[in-house]
């Protein structure tokens, strides 16, 4: 078992517990990133800061990684990772960026909307039309959020 499989097995049952999901898992040297989420509702300050307490002691006592660690407990944001094809499939419909290797057919980088996720790839809609990617073939994905027009001055935004 990979340290990213210890830390879930470690991890997991703690967010369950607070009706939280873990996202992803982010090993950047010796910092541990765990992304969370919560199904239908968004993640709060104070709710993160209750899970990195808990899950900063279970890790303590399972000790996953040898050496120290910095934790952080996170959200995954609005432009989140897509790494896994869990996240994906989960992104259908979303507006995406996706780099692909240098090594893969076609364009690097492709700008458009996930139609379809599978086990083997993702299909997105680009301007000139739809592309299908291999998981393998993506380095780098990410969900794109689009902010709405901004509020003129003196007018208050519908409550819609």
């Amino acid at each position: 078992m990979g340290t990213s499989e210890r830390i879930a097995h470690v991890v997991e049952p703690i967010l369950e517990a607070h009706g939280h999901e873990l996202y992803d898992i982010e090993l950047a040297g010796a910092v541990v990133r765990v992304l969370v989420e919560r199904p239908g509702g968004s993640v709060t300050l104070e709710g993160l800061e209750k899970l990195s307490r808990e899950i900063s002691d279970a890790l303590d006592d399972d000790d996953p990684m040898p050496g120290g660690f910095e934790l952080e407990v996170s959200s995954p944001g609005l432009e989140r990772p897509l790494r896994q094809p869990g996240h994906f499939a989960k992104a259908v419909g979303s507006l995406v960026k996706i780099k692909t290797k240098a090594d893969a057919d076609g364009n690097r980088r492709l700008d458009g909307t996930i139609t379809a996720a599978d086990a083997d790839g993702v299909t997105v809609e680009t301007p000139v039309g739809p592309h299908r990617v291999a998981y393998g073939d993506i380095e780098r994905a990410r969900t794109v959020f689009e902010w709405g027009p901004a509020a003129k001055p003196g007018k208050k935004r519908s409550a819609s």
